[in-house]
């Protein structure tokens, strides 16, 4: 992307909860000008429901202000998490809770939910959750499972028609060549995700824009807590315009397509970022603030700040 084209992306799935304020930085300075953090497991089971309200209080407060101390606008979606349904009695209180978050300022829509082992109970609370989403009319994020995939995929399509959801609401992720098809044939929004080593490549994602085109596909980039990249989509963007994919399709899979499923919400509009956004590092947080000892703050127009 040497053109001089200053490209904007947007990433629709990334846990920056488990990233340095670096990142951030790095991301900023990549493009990337609006990300969607899903809500995840936190790589060990959480054993109070006060850790969800903690976290899911996170996502709407620390995390949305890090972010805008880098100008990048930060949404998130709220939900229990496939591995984590399984704790039933657990479950059961996030599931009182989650009401009190889905409608927050930044919230744009229920996520990731789905399936991981594929036991009742993960299909019990995944089914709940499409039940609330239908209620405050939301997006919904879908999580499909690393093992027997295609399955998994399928039957998270059939749930959500079982219960009346417009695919078009739907944002199905983590897909590879074998689930790809189906998610675009049944109406559905098809999401990937690319690690250095597993799940999709960025020369994989190359060949399935070419052989599908950039309707309702997205890139993301997940950089959870596993070994992962925080600037996939600019990296695979870049990619993309260097195998001779028209700019205009980059601009949907890595931009457009996911402003057009996540704004359905009401809660992310371009407006957000396009018009200009302020960066003041002296602001805090709680009283707290993104720089250390001697780090001279970035002040960008003070008078607009994201909040």
């Amino acid at each position: 992307m040497s053109d001089g084209k200053k490209w904007k992306w947007i990433d629709p799935h990334v846990h920056m909860t488990s990233r340095t304020t670096d990142d951030y930085q790095a991301m900023a300075e990549a493009g990337v000008v609006a990300i969607i953090e899903p809500s995840f497991w936190l790589g060990q089971a959480r054993t109070e429901v006060g850790t969800f309200k903690d976290y899911y209080s996170s996502l709407v407060g620390w995390e949305r202000f890090r972010s805008s101390q880098f100008g990048i606008r930060h949404y998130c979606t709220i939900g229990l998490n496939s591995k984590e349904a399984n704790n039933e009695a657990l479950a059961e209180e996030v599931m009182d809770l989650l009401p009190k978050f889905v409608m927050k300022e930044g919230v744009v829509g229920i996520g990731e939910i789905g399936y991981d082992d594929q036991t009742d109970a993960e299909d019990k609370y995944y089914r709940l959750q499409l039940e609330l989403a239908k209620k405050v009319d939301m997006p919904v994020q879908i999580h499909t499972p690393h093992r027997d995939k295609k399955k998994g995929t399928y039957r998270s399509m059939d749930v959500c028609e079982e219960h009346e959801l417009d695919p078009t609401w739907v944002i199905v992720d983590h897909n590879n060549e074998e689930t790809v098809k189906e998610v675009l044939d049944r109406g559905f929004w098809a999401a990937f995700t690319i690690y250095p080593f597993t799940k999709m490549g960025n020369e994989r994602m190359v060949e399935i824009v070419k052989q599908y085109g950039p309707e309702r596909i997205m890139v993301n980039s997940a950089a959870d807590w596993g070994i992962s990249d925080p600037l996939a989509v600019p990296k695979t963007a870049r990619l993309m315009l260097e195998r001779g994919i028209p700019e205009e399709h980059v601009h949907a899979v890595c931009y457009q397509n996911a402003l057009e499923a996540f704004g359905k919400s009401g809660q992310m509009k371009e407006e957000h970022w396009s018009e200009g956004v302020g960066i003041d590092q002296r602001a805090l947080f709680n009283g707290n603030s993104v720089l250390r000892g001697g780090q001279m703050p970035k002040v960008e127009d003070p008078n607009i700040i994201i909040n």
